[in-house]
């Protein structure tokens, strides 16, 4: 097992941290504890309309189908502290990069915000697309985009620990 000095700190953002976000922590821990490794994983939303919610018990089902329980996180919002904290910090869409972009004192700091898809092969630079206001085709369709993406971003994870 890798050394604390050694582990990963990540965190995913999105809009309101009910969804997109939750699903991807969930994802990361997941496949992290399959590979052995020490990544630390949050998730938080650059609003604040559902703040100390569960995640939305659709993502929570589509989560379910997958063998993972993401009933256990509560949503908070993004701030300022999250910049330094974290060595990468994940956005799902171009709105909520631009709004942790704001947030970001300095240059360096700014370098650690990316795109969830920028690890995903055919979707670089695209956005996970909002499934809040769908069913559950549009919270199967973030899952599968996530896998993809956190299983290659945990490839990458692995070759840094």
């Amino acid at each position: 097992m890798a050394s604390p000095s050694s582990h990963k700190k990540v965190l995913l953002v999105c809009l309101g941290n009910i969804c997109r976000s939750p699903m991807a922590e969930g994802l990361l821990r997941h496949l992290a504890a399959q590979r052995g490794l020490h990544i630390e994983t949050d998730s938080a939303g650059t609003g604040s309309g559902h703040i100390g919610e569960a995640p939305d018990p659709r993502a929570q089902a589509e989560m379910r189908k997958h063998g993972m329980d993401i009933g256990d996180l509560r949503a908070r919002r993004l701030v300022r502290a999250d910049l330094e904290r974290f060595d990468l910090l994940l956005a799902m869409d171009h709105h909520n990069m631009a709004d942790m972009l704001k947030l970001a004192p300095s240059p360096a700091l700014a370098g650690k915000v990316r795109l969830m898809l920028d690890w995903s092969p055919g979707h670089a630079g695209g956005d996970v697309p909002d499934p809040w206001y769908g069913g559950s085709a549009d919270f199967a369709e973030v899952f599968r985009l996530l896998e993809e993406a956190v299983g290659a971003l945990v490839d990458e994870l692995a070759h840094d620990i």
